[in-house]
């Protein structure tokens, strides 16, 4: 069997994530310690007890995700698995090239942090909204959604997550009109709970500031292969600035999710287990495939 480590984004963080690894393994308070150790601060408590506020502000949950999955990923290593091919969401690239050895932990962690600052700070709270389409396969259609709802505000596709479910972003305004227009497309759509208009145009002005702090992180070569949201491409080989570029252009581009399990697929990848808390990717799966062998890291079926 091949077997992809799917890395989650933000959206799936909790107060007490990984909580009930901490005196389980030793490799798990290990990666708290780092995180803690990488911020100065202590990430780790606003990761164990909250409050939710604190957690779910942007600049604390992107490395917050992140500290979570590398301590899921570390155990998996320590029991000697590894994957074929590693992918994450959004965010989740982060956890997969610490995974794959091209990033080291203290470098993301920091990075994440300065990340979600960028991106909060890149659009005034509640100029920007996403929503989640859901019945409308065909990206033609999305599209045609979009511009029609934009009336000259930015709306676009943020994220092609699975078979008919797709994410846009951009003004509320155009945000809210497409809302109302999705049945017009034979489709539904809910505007969803965030804090940003993540992958979008109006994002634009984040890739700077992380473009200056990537470019101080070595970047090393992958143990395996991963595959970058703005490409869905399998990828093997990159140089250090490949990878740096495609982190800078993923804020302000779509997701290709969807795009990224065919391509794994297409390589014979027929395993999935999702590193990090939640089973949202594995959700994701699912409807790509009811048949796939698929597993969250909580649910510890990895140990069978």
């Amino acid at each position: 069997m091949s077997t992809a480590y799917m890395f989650p984004g933000q959206g799936s963080q909790t107060v007490g994530m990984g909580a009930d690894w901490l005196g389980r393994s030793a490799v798990v308070k290990q990666t708290f310690d780092e995180a803690d150790d990488a911020l100065g601060e202590a990430l780790s408590k606003t990761i164990l007890s909250g409050p939710l506020e604190d957690l779910t502000r942007t600049e604390n949950t992107q490395p917050a995700l992140l500290t979570v999955s590398v301590a899921y990923w570390r155990v998996l290593q320590a029991e000697g698995l590894m994957p074929d091919v590693v992918a994450g969401h959004s965010l989740g690239e982060y956890s997969a090239l610490v995974c794959a050895g091209a990033m080291e932990f203290a470098d993301a962690v920091r990075v994440t942090r300065l990340r979600g600052q960028a991106m909060q700070s890149a659009v005034p709270v509640g100029v920007g909204s996403m929503a989640a389409v859901l019945l409308i396969k065909e990206v033609e259609t999305i599209q045609a959604l979009c511009e029609r709802a934009a009336e000259g505000q930015v709306l676009e596709p943020a994220g092609f997550n699975t078979l008919g479910q797709t994410v846009i972003a951009g003004n509320t305004e155009a945000v809210e009109r497409a809302v109302a227009l999705a049945r017009e497309y034979k489709g539904s759509a809910v505007q969803l709970n965030v804090s940003a208009p993540f992958h979008c145009a109006l994002l634009e002005p984040a890739e700077a500031p992380l473009a200056a702090a990537l470019a101080n992180v070595e970047i090393g070569p992958l143990r395996v292969p991963y595959v970058p949201n703005v490409t869905g491409e399998w990828t093997e080989a990159p140089d250090g600035d490949a990878v740096r570029a495609n982190l800078v252009a993923q804020v302000s581009k779509p997701v290709r999710w969807l795009q990224s399990m065919q391509s794994m697929v297409d390589h014979g990848v027929d395993r999935w287990l999702e590193v990090g808390h939640g089973r949202t990717l594995v959700g994701f799966v699912k409807r790509f495939d009811r048949k796939a062998d698929m597993n969250a890291f909580e649910a510890e079926q990895w140990r069978t």
